[in-house]
């Protein structure tokens, strides 16, 4: 069982931040120390991403079209050509052959595949020194620019934070950073751990995510 040091964040009133080390946190195996399988990752992405998909694409066909189904003029003998209807696909503002219609492109895969590749995940980043335990996030207000400097002073602009109960104060700061979201561990998923460049745990959202993952 490996162990990393945990990070203590102090922001003063003027808005500065510093950061000294408070001790250490034990990184179970199951979680942290897995192969790390890019095919799972593949998986899971893709997953995600099809459930993420609007599939609200729609055309009108020869039913769905309104207007009258009556046939214009005779078959034979007016010169024109042979019209069945004035919903033809034909013609303008007619009927539409075999378009899109509304459709749910989302599926499930397998659970235990799913909980393998999140644990390879984080053991990926783990594997490339990309992850930061803090002590916690105590920010004295909702600010963007404080919450950058946060960031700005462990080195991980682009981040997933992971906290058991995210403070609103936290959320609030960092949802107008473009690269940065916070997550609760039951909310944690490959896809946002592969988006985000360092994977961060507050201590008690590192306690949450290893007796969630953990066998």
């Amino acid at each position: 069982m490996a162990t990393q040091d945990i990070i203590k964040i102090e922001v003063d009133p003027s808005g500065d931040v510093t950061r000294e080390t408070s001790g250490s946190a034990q990184l179970s195996d199951d979680v942290f120390a897995q192969p790390v399988r890019s095919d799972y990752f593949w998986e899971v992405v893709k997953q995600i991403r099809a459930s993420k998909r609007a599939g609200t694409a729609s055309t009108k066909n020869v039913a769905k079209l309104s207007g009258s189904g009556r046939k214009p003029w005779r078959q034979k003998g007016t010169g024109r050509a042979r019209v069945g209807s004035r919903k033809s696909p034909l013609w303008k503002g007619g009927a539409v052959i075999f378009g899109p219609s509304p459709k749910d492109w989302s599926y499930s895969i397998n659970k235990k595949l799913r909980k393998k590749a999140l644990r390879s995940a984080i053991s990926a980043r783990t594997e490339e020194g990309r992850l930061i335990i803090v002590e916690k996030f105590d920010l004295p207000e909702i600010k963007t620019k404080t919450m950058k400097k946060v960031l700005d002073q462990l080195e991980a602009t682009s981040a997933l934070i992971v906290d058991e109960n995210p403070a609103m104060v936290l959320v609030r700061s960092a949802r107008n950073l473009p690269k940065v979201k916070v997550v609760s561990p039951n909310r944690l998923n490959v896809y946002d751990i592969l988006l985000h460049e360092y994977l961060i745990f507050t201590k008690v959202g590192l306690e949450a995510a290893q007796g969630v993952l953990g066998k």
